[in-house]
């Protein structure tokens, strides 16, 4: 993902349909950017559900050269989705003047250019020299990894140029990336302004008051009916957009009614909703 893309998340997937410097939403002599910006690396190397219940050195036999040493090392993963990552060198490209141009990419984002209702766009993008990344498929997940480096005391293995895997079980995902792509990114969400979603509430709780009463009256049907709660659409607030008169919302009004937030964990989370079968 490179800074100024823009996509959807639509069923489970993400969508890239483009991105604001090549498709000319915003002028790139407006903008910013800062690169090269080193990240901390202990907070990209880390793992969850992960024990070593061995480290150390071993030996083996060459026909040639007879018997070598090396150094050895066990990962066993704790359950489904246990996993472990590793990664050397950690840096990133940020457009730094977001909130100077935030503004002019929701009119352009959602009335001048495009119609767009639900939408995330990349603000900063990291690469990492090498990383390194396995996922367990089960509760027993197990990787051996060698390598024929001298050491001396707890070692680590994983990840590393000089290591192979010779043994892997129960493993649902295994990726070690040698090139800098740009995998990892920020990005900004487009959401429906929280004042403007509390209005829609109050208005359509106050549009089903009576509405039995009504339906009895104008509807030439016996109906029965009994008291139900109908639950109001707080998770999805586009409905407030289809609900506005026509022409309500335009380019000098969509600022009142849309806001960029950070994307988060929550929005992750809808990469792995199951969608059909």
């Amino acid at each position: 993902m490179y800074l100024g893309d823009f996509f959807q998340i639509q069923k489970g997937e993400m969508v890239l349909l483009g991105n604001i410097f090549r498709n000319g939403v915003v002028d790139v002599d407006e903008v910013s950017f800062e690169y090269g910006i080193q990240q901390n690396q202990y907070n990209w190397n880390f793992s969850n559900g992960v024990t070593k219940p061995y480290v150390g050195r071993d030996s083996g036999q060459n026909p040639i050269e007879g018997t070598f040493g090396y150094s050895k090392q066990i990962l066993a993963f704790k359950e489904f989705g246990s996993f472990f990552f590793t990664s050397n060198h950690p840096e990133s490209v940020k457009i730094l003047n977001w909130n100077a141009i935030a503004a002019e990419l929701i009119i352009k984002l959602t009335q001048v250019l495009y119609s767009f209702r639900e939408l995330y766009v990349v603000t900063e993008s990291a690469v990492a020299s090498d990383w390194t990344l396995a996922i367990s498929g089960s509760d027993k997940g197990e990787l051996e990894i060698a390598s024929e480096t001298e050491s001396s005391g707890l070692i680590e293995l994983f990840g590393k140029a000089n290591s192979k895997t010779i043994q892997a079980r129960d493993i649902e995902y295994y990726h070690k990336e040698e090139k800098k792509i740009p995998s990892f990114f920020k990005a900004k969400k487009l959401i429906v302004q929280p004042e403007k979603l509390d209005v829609f509430i109050s208005d359509l709780i106050r549009e089903r008051t009576g509405r039995v009463d009504w339906a009895v009256n104008f509807f030439d049907y016996d109906y029965e009916h009994t008291s139900f709660s109908v639950s109001i659409p707080q998770n999805h607030p586009t409905c407030v957009l289809d609900m506005l008169q026509a022409n309500q919302l335009n380019p000098n009004t969509a600022l009142q009614y849309f806001k960029w937030v950070d994307a988060n964990l929550d929005d992750i989370e809808k990469l792995f909703i199951t969608y059909g079968n």
